[in-house]
């Protein structure tokens, strides 16, 4: 179904809709909304029903995470972040997710219509990005990592080494600058008269998230298709066999032994209905970190929003296009060094339901 055909239908079918979510007469699972940022800049978000999900992972798939295949780090506590068994976690309303992360596109549109500032970009900011100097850990002497703070990069420039593209999904952005991007979203639809002020666009709890990324899936599954990981195979952006720009050498490390097309970041969607799980939702697993509303808890997610009023760390999901397999599940789950620190493996997802914020 799409709602930009007509103008004065748009107005009365979006609304329409969106109060029916939330006052019992729902629309159907995968029903398409669109945000119209601007001439040829859309939003799409996707209608996901209530349900239940098993939220975290048994000890059994963080031995896989861990292990050969999974190629995480073994021996750190990152692990534990997912909580000790699988909990069944009830979503009581429908909702609508971004069929993707935001785009550099969307996020342009928002920048050019308010004159946004993100972190990085303020005086002082920082944003962590690839040193192309970079060959390699060097395990055996002194141990080098490829990301380092860069005072003079931002999501305009996130020091990739390649073009920039409209469709890639925007990373270098903060929690703050998310949060930002949404509120600016929600005035913008409810000053054409598209959205109800019952509903608001903001990041998804981390209870959405991981529904969403589950895909209606009744198990804890590694991923929203399963647990074997070949089963993965053009559907997600990990560490896999591709080169790095310009040289002959992949990321290192455990990796899917199969080439996804992309070293780094990849164009959202880019997979097609094989990249989309029993949701509708594209990039769900790998392709950039997605920085959500709550606040991190080391003991696992929580059923309602969960914050923290002291050195709040907001919680990052599903893994990045350097991340090896066992960092890429649907379970997985770190927190952010803070409300302002942004990177080039992190972006996010936008969310469209009733509101949850912090006090």
């Amino acid at each position: 179904m799409r709602y930009h055909v007509v103008m004065s239908l748009c107005v009365i079918t979006f609304t329409s809709v969106v109060t029916k979510a939330v006052h019992g007469d729902a629309p159907k699972q995968g029903a398409v909304t669109r945000a119209e940022l601007g001439p040829a800049v859309a939003l799409e978000t996707v209608f996901i029903p209530p349900g239940e999900f098993m939220m975290g992972s048994t000890p059994e798939e963080k031995l896989w995470a861990v292990g050969i295949e999974g190629g995480a780090q073994a021996g750190t506590e990152r692990e534990s972040y997912e909580g000790e068994h699988p909990r069944k976690i009830s979503v009581k309303y429908g909702f609508w997710m971004g069929r993707t992360e935001v785009t550099v596109g969307q996020f342009r549109r928002f920048v050019e219509a308010t004159g946004y500032v993100t972190d990085a970009e303020k005086p002082g900011g920082k944003t962590q990005c690839f040193n192309p100097k970079w060959i390699g850990y060097n395990l055996t002497t002194q141990v080098t990592h490829p990301w380092e703070p860069m005072p003079d990069k931002s999501w305009r420039d996130p020091n990739f080494q390649f073009p920039l593209r409209e469709d890639f999904p925007v990373v270098c952005v903060s929690w703050t600058d998310a949060r930002a991007f949404a509120a600016w979203l929600t005035n913008h639809e409810r000053q054409a008269g598209r959205l109800p002020d019952d509903l608001e666009y903001r990041l998804p709890t981390e209870t959405e998230w991981e529904y969403a990324c589950r895909g209606g899936r009744p198990d804890s599954s590694y991923y929203w298709w399963g647990n074997e990981l070949m089963d993965g195979e053009g559907r997600f952006n990990i560490s896999a066999v591709d080169f790095l720009p310009d040289r002959k050498q992949k990321w290192p490390l455990s990796s899917a032994p199969w080439s996804d097309g992309f070293s780094f970041v990849s164009p959202v969607d880019h997979y097609g209905e094989r990249g989309r799980n029993g949701f509708g939702m594209a990039d769900m697993c790998g392709g950039v970190w997605e920085v959500i509303l709550d606040h991190f808890d080391p003991k696992g997610g929580h059923e309602e929003l969960y914050t923290v009023k002291e050195n709040p760390r907001p919680v990052c999901r599903g893994g990045n296009y350097f991340d090896v397999p066992g960092n890429a599940r649907c379970a997985v789950r770190l927190g952010l060094a803070g409300p302002h620190y942004s990177d080039s493996r992190d972006g996010f997802r936008i969310c469209l339901g009733p509101p949850r914020d912090h006090q």
